[in-house]
């Protein structure tokens, strides 16, 4: 009876968790919206296009040849600029 309380508490708790990360999602795209619009309008010659092509080929290859050890940086993932990496 235990594991079945515990297995509902975690799965409560993940839930929580994946609720909280796509509200923060949404805050932050609504937030970085005219960021983006300003962005994509003084865009001339199509460069934000071919980074952002760029770092989506980077972001679905990065899983592969992790090595063991890695540390996960929390500010990284939590900052308020990391979706404007593609403007650098």
């Amino acid at each position: 009876m235990q594991t079945l309380a515990f297995d509902i508490a975690a799965t409560f708790i993940d839930d929580a968790a994946a609720l909280m990360t796509g509200l923060g999602r949404a805050l932050l795209k609504f937030a970085m919206a005219p960021i983006d619009r300003i962005a994509n309008a003084c865009d001339i010659a199509g460069v934000l296009a071919e980074r952002r092509a760029t770092f989506r080929m980077w972001r679905a290859n990065r899983g592969r040849g992790r090595r063991e050890g890695h540390r996960f940086s929390l500010l990284g993932r939590f900052s308020p600029f990391r979706h404007l990496a593609h403007l650098t």
